[in-house]
């Protein structure tokens, strides 16, 4: 697996780009490259190489399914549960991931299948469904932001 190429696939709640490369996504979504992304990642393991999790949240983030948590580095890292889209994230251990839909659009399968490097299809093939909960974690404190 190449880490520089764009990946579309089925994320746990919508069709999307995935990536270690965030100038190919910023490129693709037309998106301003100070724009930061959500990481997705493989395991808890993974996601303690890139922050700590405080002890009030640990349990929280350890259960949770379909959720984002900010945190106060300023990443937003969601650790996938969904085992179809683990298998792929496995190979790559994280990924920047975005929705593959144009800023501001709703999902177009033919726009992300042209702007996709590596399509992964599965035999659910691609859909939209209501998007991941996104929560600001602090010191002691959480805040939904979505």
């Amino acid at each position: 697996m190449n880490p520089d190429l764009v990946y579309l696939a089925q994320t746990e709640t919508t069709a999307g780009f995935l990536s270690q490369n965030t100038d190919a996504l910023s490129r693709i979504k037309n998106r301003p490259s100070g724009k930061s992304f959500l990481i997705s990642v493989d395991s808890l393991q993974t996601l303690r190489s890139f922050t700590r999790v405080s002890k009030e949240h640990k349990n929280r983030v350890r259960r949770a399914s379909k959720t984002t948590f900010a945190y106060p580095c300023g990443l937003a890292i969601r650790v996938v549960k969904d085992k179809e889209h683990l298998q792929f994230l496995k190979k790559l251990k994280w990924s920047y991931s975005t929705s593959s839909n144009p800023s501001g659009k709703g999902f177009d399968e033919i726009y992300a299948q042209e702007k996709a490097d590596v399509i992964l299809f599965t035999c659910k093939g691609f859909f939209e469904d209501k998007p991941s909960s996104i929560y600001r974690l602090g010191k002691r404190k959480m805040r939904k932001l979505r």
